[in-house]
């Protein structure tokens, strides 16, 4: 062989390994360099391939306080390939929701998103900018505003008379009643008349359809598996239910299309005998939508995303909020007692409870602020930074994934007095009775705060309030087995409570007589 060959070869060969190492091993050690100048939040022990999965139970909120306990007030915690920052203590929540509150503004999707067949239209998940900032507007001035509001209170008042006679009848017949379906009816008949109004009216039936609707997404949407929402299959529909969900959501975006083309042809054809005077949130959003001048344009499948979202977050949670508040009260007589005593002094035996009593049921307040303190409808708030920052001294990179753990948060040990027990007293104390649902107080966040907390707090509070104390107001309770309520809440990330309340309702006041 020629030896000029054979040195030209081992040169050519130097050559390429010395543009390999500038062109590959260089990124990799100052990758490595980089991450060794970052002050990383801690992280416990991971495995292999699927990082601290092994660690995380069913009920993530609580799985995670627990690990915050060893690790600290901000940790990471890796699933497989997708690393998550885990916030739960009060004064690092205000960093993010207060001081930082504009680069957290955006939420990042569980897994369940992905089988969403209207993309990137959910306005709940949506990322911050123009749309988000104008549907907000729209939400904070037209569909939710304090006097949309009030326009609606008839109807929670209608709904929940409905509710009480249902019970009042099951005491004359001595019948049981699954009095978490009850609530959940309550809720979803409210919801419905407020987003459309006008079809509960003048089609019951139809109205009934997308209650059901909705409510077979939501129970398609309970039977993801952990290791579909956060873990390393949410990419996948291994299980087939991402398939079920699309499908249960394309019919209900059949029946959606046909109501709002209804409502466009009774507006066309000038049918406004027929309306109320009042407009339902359906109204406000087809005048935006036809609006030429409109900040952003929306779509017919914003509309319909709007309110699946609508139905999907307000049902779940005040529901939820509400079963959990009733069973605690059924665990604690003695609290039930009071809050009873409360209400007769106020408002007597001749009428209901109304929304305009509220300001005047300090311990019915409090009932309600203990319930969601111990059972958050949300314990888990989402949050993704979109660029580097600090925060509690730790470096947190750009698009990082943020949990804010409001589980955990609301039993800080450190915060709370006995944090696991259910005291409503303790706001009645100077120091915690100004506590608000709007999350001006980090350690008490049941609705979120800043930008992104939950916009239908006002309406959930007034149903919450309202509803149970009529519930305590009219009827007394035997719990089905005459035990305790098994407090438990269902797997996953959700708030809501596992088991059916099944109960003996007995009418205290006759409706006839109020």
């Amino acid at each position: 062989m020629d030896p000029l060959v054979d040195v030209s070869c081992y040169c050519f060969l130097f050559f390429i390994s010395v543009i390999v190492s500038f062109v590959v091993i260089g990124p990799i050690i100052k990758l490595i360099n980089d991450s060794n100048k970052l002050r990383l939040p801690p992280s416990p022990p991971a495995l292999p391939i699927i990082g601290h999965t092994h660690l995380l139970s069913s009920r993530l909120p609580e799985a995670l306080k627990t690990l915050a306990y060893r690790y600290g007030p901000i940790m990471r915690i890796q699933m497989v390939n997708t690393t998550y920052v885990v916030v739960s203590a009060a004064i690092t929540a205000e960093e993010i929701l207060k001081t930082h509150d504009i680069v957290f503004s955006s939420k990042f999707c569980p897994g369940t998103t992905q089988h969403n067949i209207y993309g990137g239209l959910s306005f709940i998940n949506s990322t911050y900018g123009k749309y988000w900032r104008f549907v907000k507007k729209l939400c904070m001035t037209k569909l939710f505003a304090g006097s949309q509001l009030k326009q609606f209170i008839h109807i929670r008042e209608q709904e929940t008379l409905k509710l009480l006679k249902s019970l009042e009848k099951k005491s004359k017949d001595g019948e049981p009643c699954d009095l978490s379906v009850e609530l959940e009816t309550l809720t979803q008949n409210i919801i419905c008349r407020m987003a459309i109004g006008r079809r509960c009216l003048e089609n019951p039936d139809q109205a009934m359809e997308i209650r059901r609707l909705v409510k077979d997404i939501v129970e398609r949407a309970a039977k993801f598996y952990f290791i579909e929402v956060y873990g390393p299959l949410k990419k996948f529909d291994i299980f087939g239910n991402g398939m079920k969900l699309r499908l249960a959501t394309w019919r209900y975006d059949e029946l959606a299309e046909k109501i709002m083309k209804e409502y466009e042809k009774e507006e066309d054809d000038k049918m406004k005998s027929s309306r109320t005077e009042e407009k339902d949130v359906m109204d406000i959003l087809l005048e935006t939508y036809k609006d030429p001048d409109a900040e952003v344009k929306l779509t017919r499948g914003h509309i319909k995303c709007f309110f699946m979202d609508m139905f999907l977050a307000a049902v779940d949670t005040t529901t939820s909020a509400t079963q959990w508040t009733v069973a605690e009260l059924f665990n604690h007589p003695q609290v039930f007692k009071r809050l009873r005593d409360e209400i007769d002094s106020v408002v007597g035996s001749k009428r209901l409870v109304e929304e305009s009593d509220i300001p005047s049921l300090p311990y019915l307040q409090a009932v309600i602020k203990e319930t969601l303190r111990l059972h958050p409808p949300g314990p888990l708030l989402r949050r993704q930074c979109f660029e580097d920052m600090k925060v509690n001294g730790y470096d947190i990179k750009a698009g990082t994934k943020i949990f804010i753990n409001v589980y955990a948060i609301m039993r800080d040990p450190s915060m709370w007095i006995e944090p696991d027990k259910f005291v409503p007293e303790r706001f009645l104390d100077n120091s915690t009775k100004v506590m608000d649902l709007k999350g001006h107080n980090y350690s008490f966040l049941p609705f979120g705060s800043g930008r992104r907390a939950c916009l239908g707090s006002s309406h959930a509070s007034f149903v919450m309030h309202v509803t149970v104390g009529a519930l305590v107001q009219c009827l007394d309770w035997k719990f089905e087995g005459g035990g305790k309520v098994d407090i438990e809440t269902v797997k996953i990330y959700s708030g809501a409570i596992a088991h059916s309340l099944i109960c003996y309702p007995t009418a205290r006041l006759s409706l006839s007589d109020v």
